[in-house]
């Protein structure tokens, strides 16, 4: 299939083997003109409508966070958009077809491949920019809360960054699964957009301690499962506001990795800290969230019990000004960038 060349956001040139400084920012992407790729087998391609902007993409942009081997060095790790080619044993997908998709790179651009099992039917309902708002966050947010912290109906569970693209899917899902939910945000303005979306308990995390309102809302017993992306001083923190047997699980370290930790009260409380990362998994195991995802979720945003929270839309062109409102925090939930 020929194809005109298209443009795309990668970073700027640098010297061999020389990692995109944080210094640069966002300052150090540009729009650069490559040719179409192709798709292989179980692969799709797809005419990208709009892609999510993560927080992934910062760290891959300051070269802390590479692609996997083999697959594209364009940022971008969520797509929507229409199906133009599929490559051999391709049967879900047909050119025409409207999709949202999960992509280990490529997303910032005019097209982009994605592995046939990552993507999904866009839901019924949403536009392509809203679709282009949910794999990063849904298939995390599934893997991680239901999946491995086997959150369950009834139970108090808690999201730190309660308006992230993280975090308001998370507070959505835990609702709509029957669970009680405190979230923590670091303004008031952030907390009423939690309760709005469906926190029980919300906690201004710059002037509250969260661990003391964990307790009070749970009369003592402590918050069942916790999702974590700061580290840091939250790693014990979060020891304090689980209940016996609880279930932390930890998705990224925007506060720090490293942390000098009393693990006393994790034997105490007969803990579980888990962790994961959902970029490096292979391709089976990211079409079989996908399908859960589809069975589970696809019908609760179709109904409109859930919906992607978008808080602003950039054109393409305008990356750098996406990546600075990321940075900013002033985001309630996904940062979208369109193609057309």
């Amino acid at each position: 299939m020929t194809v005109p060349n298209f443009m795309q956001a990668v970073p700027a040139p640098q010297a061999d083997n020389e990692a995109t400084s944080p210094e640069k920012g966002a300052s150090s992407l540009l729009l650069a003109e490559v040719p179409v790729p192709q798709p292989g087998a179980n692969e799709i391609l797809i005419k990208v409508a709009a892609a999510g902007v993560n927080r992934p993409d910062i760290l891959q942009r300051d070269g802390l966070y590479p692609a996997p081997k083999g697959h594209s060095l364009i940022l971008g790790l969520e797509v929507a958009g229409e199906v133009v080619a599929i490559g051999e044993g391709v049967s879900t997908h047909k050119p025409g077809d409207l999709v949202t998709a999960l992509v280990n790179g490529g997303g910032y651009a005019e097209y982009c491949l994605a592995d046939a099992g990552s993507a999904l039917p866009v839901p019924e309902g949403l536009t392509l920019t809203e679709a282009a708002g949910l794999p990063e966050t849904f298939f995390t947010v599934w893997h991680n809360v239901f999946q491995r912290g086997q959150l369950k109906s009834g139970e108090w569970f808690m999201v730190h960054g309660g308006t992230s693209g993280i975090g308001t899917t998370a507070i959505q899902l835990a609702k709509a699964f029957g669970a009680k939910v405190i979230a923590t945000a670091g303004s008031d303005e952030k907390c009423a957009a939690c309760l709005e979306l469906g926190a029980d308990v919300a906690v201004n995390y710059k002037t509250s301690d969260f661990v003391e309102a964990a307790k009070t809302a749970t009369d003592g017993a402590g918050v069942n499962v916790i999702l974590d992306m700061v580290g840091g001083a939250y790693i014990e923190m979060n020891f304090s506001a689980a209940a016996l047997d609880g279930r932390i699980v930890q998705i990224a370290f925007l506060g720090g990795a490293k942390r000098e930790v009393n693990f006393m009260r994790l034997m105490l409380k007969r803990l579980t800290l888990t962790g994961s990362t959902l970029r490096a998994r292979d391709d089976a195991t990211k079409a079989g969230i996908a399908s859960e995802v589809q069975a589970k979720i696809w019908p609760l945003i179709a109904d409109g019990t859930i919906k992607p929270i978008i808080s602003k839309t950039f054109p393409l062109k305008e990356v750098v000004e996406a990546h600075k409102h990321m940075e900013s925090g002033a985001h309630i939930g996904k940062i979208i960038l369109e193609t057309g």
